[in-house]
């Protein structure tokens, strides 16, 4: 089995989401063993999970030696949470961020030949489904829950997103 960069990077964040402290696939040779070592949390402060990848002696094809360990983009996640915290965005009180509820790929309408859930100018209601979020092949529908007008969508077809990334940005009524 050949794994790619993107596909090990995305098994290390889905894994790091879940409450799983021990992950391990093995297939044709190859073996993979992810461990979360959980790091005390004190006066507040936010603490990175360390996250190890051993691999097997035997490499997959398609992963150089030469790269870079699979681990920092973990910690560019937790990095990037505090940010994406912040819901409101401060230049106007009436818009209103839809989130990421998970970290998966992020698609704007439900199959290539469809038209795309909403666009900029659309009017939602808070049970309507605005994108889909995909992880671990789950086509997950994301609902707006607030009723407004679409005025920005931050995301493009196919990006990887984030746990509480920020997708789109909503005028509330």
């Amino acid at each position: 089995m050949m794994f790619r960069i993107h596909d090990l990077r995305e098994i290390i964040k889905l894994i790091d989401q879940s409450s799983f402290q021990e992950f391990e696939l093995e297939s044709e040779g190859t073996k993979i063993s992810i461990r979360k070592g959980i790091s005390p949390q004190v006066n507040g402060n936010v603490s990175v999970p360390a996250v190890q990848v051993p691999v097997s002696a035997v490499e997959p094809t398609g992963i150089s030696k030469s790269e870079p360990p699979v681990s920092p983009p973990v910690q560019q996640r937790v990095e990037a949470i505090p940010a994406a915290s912040n819901s409101e965005p401060a230049v106007d009180e009436n818009l209103h961020t839809i989130v990421s509820p998970m970290v998966g790929t992020f698609y704007s309408k439900p199959d290539p030949s469809a038209p795309v859930f909403v666009k900029v100018g659309d009017h939602v209601k808070p049970d309507s489904i605005v994108c889909i979020v995909e992880a671990m092949k789950l086509f997950n529908e994301i609902e707006a829950e607030v009723s407004g007008e679409i005025v920005k969508v931050l995301v493009s077809e196919g990006q990887l997103v984030e746990y509480g990334q920020p997708l789109f940005l909503v005028k509330s009524d």
